[in-house]
């Protein structure tokens, strides 16, 4: 039931949902699984073990599930899971995991990822994620639900950012980001938080005084960072700040980035 151009190229093995779309000069590997009505608009490649879920476009000369651009890579079984109404555009790249990573890349649904920006092996990116034009998220790196990362970032091998959280155009982010907070500079710093995506989300105007107050108190409390997510478990019952600290607290193979 897919409509295929006559110039694409579909490896034996594919799996085609019902009512998708195969533009001019497509390839298609044999491993791929595409949802019903995906799209793919022309001169796209998708190889590797990769599975698109519904209603996914994806733009010209975008490359999905091709190998990590990792030299440790030697050719092991991994994958890529990409889910639904995602817009890839031109030129993006995402890659397949690699076995030290947990042998998987994974995409959650109604992303936007626009003009050659690029997804490396084994990272985690939730729903809603906007990663806009040219740039990259590095291996390992686990980015929560609803993150806008603006133009012409970089974002470092094993950085976690947190829900909600927003990264300013040309920023290098090296640390951890806390859910809802809004970092800018070349260097990234955590310059206080997205108040414009909560407002915009509709989250509670307590909700809202409540992580403005534990902002100030993660950069003006006493004791370590740890510390001053410690107390705020204790003296704030937000979930909000509840998730804030829970981020905080959590495994992480990075420092994270202070209040400036």
């Amino acid at each position: 039931m897919a409509d295929i151009h006559p110039s694409a190229v579909i490896a034996e093995g594919a799996q085609l949902g019902a009512d998708c779309i195969i533009g001019p000069f497509c390839v298609i590997g044999p491993d791929v699984v595409l949802g019903a009505r995906v799209h793919l608009k022309s001169h796209v490649v998708i190889d590797g073990d990769t599975h698109i879920g519904d209603d996914t476009v994806v733009f010209s000369f975008a490359v999905i599930g091709e190998i990590p651009q990792d030299l440790k890579f030697d050719g092991e079984k991994t994958r890529l899971r990409i889910g639904a109404r995602n817009r890839i555009r031109e030129h993006v790249t995402m890659n397949i995991g690699t076995a030290n990573g947990g042998g998987e890349t994974r995409v959650g649904d109604d992303g936007l990822f626009m003009a050659g920006c690029h997804i490396a092996h084994d990272a985690q990116v939730g729903n809603r994620v906007i990663v806009v034009n040219s740039s990259a998220v590095a291996g390992h790196c686990i980015i929560e639900d609803d993150v806008i990362i603006g133009g012409l970032c970089g974002v470092h091998q094993h950085v976690r950012i947190g829900q909600g959280a927003i990264i300013g155009a040309v920023t290098m982010v090296t640390k951890d980001v806390v859910p809802h907070g809004l970092v800018q500079a070349p260097r990234g710093v955590l310059d206080g938080l997205n108040l414009v995506g909560l407002k915009r989300k509709g989250v509670d105007r307590g909700d809202i005084t409540a992580l403005r107050a534990a902002f100030q108190m993660l950069k003006d409390g006493e004791g370590t960072f740890q510390d001053r997510a410690n107390r705020l478990s204790d003296e704030s019952d937000s979930a909000y700040v509840q998730q804030m600290v829970a981020f905080i607290l959590g495994d992480t193979d990075r420092n994270f980035l202070t209040p400036g």
